[in-house]
């Protein structure tokens, strides 16, 4: 599924509208607050197969990083691989997948991201006492810039939401 500025009822039966609205309302915002930034949303599903390996030790399914979206739900198997490293409130948790050695793993990550808006901390979540942490910045740009890497190993540190961090 792959759906740029078409009908939200895709998501809708995905859910991501509903749990985005739950994290507004869990932020003292309204439901619908975050609805203008998914307007026309880039989404998408993709199915992993993870292969098992006699030394999965000196592999790594997935290395470690974050999801650079708004919302990932994902549906795994059984066998699992998912390790979490930190978490902090409504933060893009750090996590890698591990190979099973015995047993192959499949996962369905679905992404769900704003497309070409300005983002920026919400004016409602920033006063004196609690200043905004990040710059502004085009998701739509951030995105497309990320994408082109095209996941390679480079000698450089692939572009992340922690790049906008406004320096204390």
């Amino acid at each position: 599924m792959y759906n740029r500025g078409g009908s939200p009822r895709i998501c809708e039966r995905s859910g991501a509208f509903k749990m985005v609205g739950l994290i507004a309302l869990s932020s003292g915002l309204e439901a619908s607050r975050f609805e203008g930034f998914f307007k026309n949303h880039l989404s998408f599903v993709r199915l992993n197969h993870y292969s098992p390996c006699p030394s999965p030790h000196l592999v790594s399914g997935v290395t470690r990083h974050k999801d650079g979206g708004a919302l990932t739900i994902l549906a795994q198997d059984d066998v699992g691989g998912l390790q979490v490293w930190s978490n902090e409130k409504y933060e893009s948790v750090e996590y890698r997948v591990r190979v099973n050695s015995e047993k192959e793993r499949f996962s369905i990550p679905f992404f769900f991201s704003p497309h070409y808006v300005m983002v920026k901390p919400l004016e409602e979540l920033v006063d004196e006492q609690k200043p905004a942490k990040y710059k502004e910045y085009n998701w739509g740009i951030f995105y497309a810039t990320k994408r082109m890497s095209n996941l390679k190993k480079l000698h450089v540190e692939n572009l992340q939401i922690s790049h906008f961090k406004i320096s204390e």
